[in-house]
């Protein structure tokens, strides 16, 4: 089971800091791996259960 939290501020810029309380309260869903990407006024955060794909190339979120 993994977790995904994500924050939009109208104002342009995201409060990382919120963001990471959130990802915090989801490390029970996924303790295998977490990550925090941030764009502007969208910023988003995910905690990773390792099941079918362990390797670190599975790692959330996927940016390109």
């Amino acid at each position: 089971m993994c977790g995904i939290a994500g924050v939009l501020d109208w104002t342009g810029v995201c409060d990382l800091a919120d963001l990471r309380r959130m990802l915090a309260r989801l490390r029970h869903r996924g303790p295998d791996a977490e990550g925090v990407v941030a764009r502007g006024a969208v910023a988003l955060a995910h905690a990773r259960l390792s099941i079918i794909d362990v390797s670190a190339a599975a790692n959330q979120p996927i940016q390109r």
